[in-house]
């Protein structure tokens, strides 16, 4: 129980560092030993301001000095990284409850900044990787080797894949970050599940464009997809309920 009180304890927080990662990272603000402050006023927040969800209802969603609004993405943010640490537990057992936790807060971070920003950072997509390594390894999921085949697979595929793109096309087909998070999962989940993986972020990928596509009532096939959001939800997936059958 120990693992899943801890995974429990840290989500909250854990999403709120989330929320402030994803506003600055890509704005170029610094977030490394950066205190927190309100867009609005820019006084410092103390601790009463910065309790996970609390805070937000405690104070209505304004900044308890100036009154403006608290982006809504923080509670939002902190509610899914509780979901995916009760997820982990339902799911694992053990270390490996911790470990699942982080593997979804990573992939949450990664497709939050691409479905705003069309954009993967090497400073979320490496880590990630690395984390992917130290875990299967460490825990003995699996043999040291096979995490780094597994990330090196994952990046080589979209990579050629991209490059066939845009020899054929002659344009971008793919963000430079997307190879980069692909290897990120297969280390977590080995080359042998990159399949599994391509074809639930195809499949997310195709329902968006459909839902897309109903909203707006036409489909456009010129309009940027962020394929790193549905890489995400592909690695989360696969590494919960393994490869799908037949394509292992």
């Amino acid at each position: 129980m120990i693992w899943t009180l801890v995974a429990l304890a840290a989500a909250p927080f854990v999403g709120s560092f989330i929320g402030l990662l994803t506003l600055r990272l890509p704005a170029g603000r610094p977030w490394i030993a950066s205190r927190s402050a309100c867009d609005g006023c820019g006084r410092r927040l103390g601790p009463p301001d910065l309790v996970p969800i609390a805070s937000f209802l405690v104070l209505r969603g304004r900044c308890r000095t100036c009154r403006a609004p608290i982006p809504p993405r923080y509670p939002m943010l902190e509610a899914g990284c509780l979901a995916i640490a009760a997820w982990s537990a339902l799911a694992q057992s053990g270390p490996l409850v911790l470990a699942t936790a982080a593997l979804g807060w990573g992939l949450l971070t990664a497709a939050v900044i691409d479905a705003e920003n069309l954009w993967l950072p090497d400073v979320v997509t490496l880590p990630l990787g690395v984390a992917g390594w130290a875990v299967t390894v460490g825990l003995g999921v699996a043999p040291p080797f096979e995490p780094l085949i597994g990330a090196a697979v994952g990046y080589g595929v979209l990579a050629l894949v991209g490059l066939s793109y845009k020899a054929l096309r002659g344009r971008q087909g793919l963000g430079g970050g997307d190879p980069f998070l692909l290897g990120a999962i297969g280390a977590w989940v080995g080359w042998q599940s990159l399949p599994t993986v391509l074809l639930w972020s195809c499949g997310v990928g195709l329902a968006a464009a459909a839902a897309i596509g109903l909203i707006r009532r036409r489909i456009d096939t010129t309009q940027p997809l962020p394929f790193g959001t549905f890489l995400a939800v592909g690695g989360w997936l696969t590494w919960l309920l393994g490869p799908l059958p037949g394509l292992s």
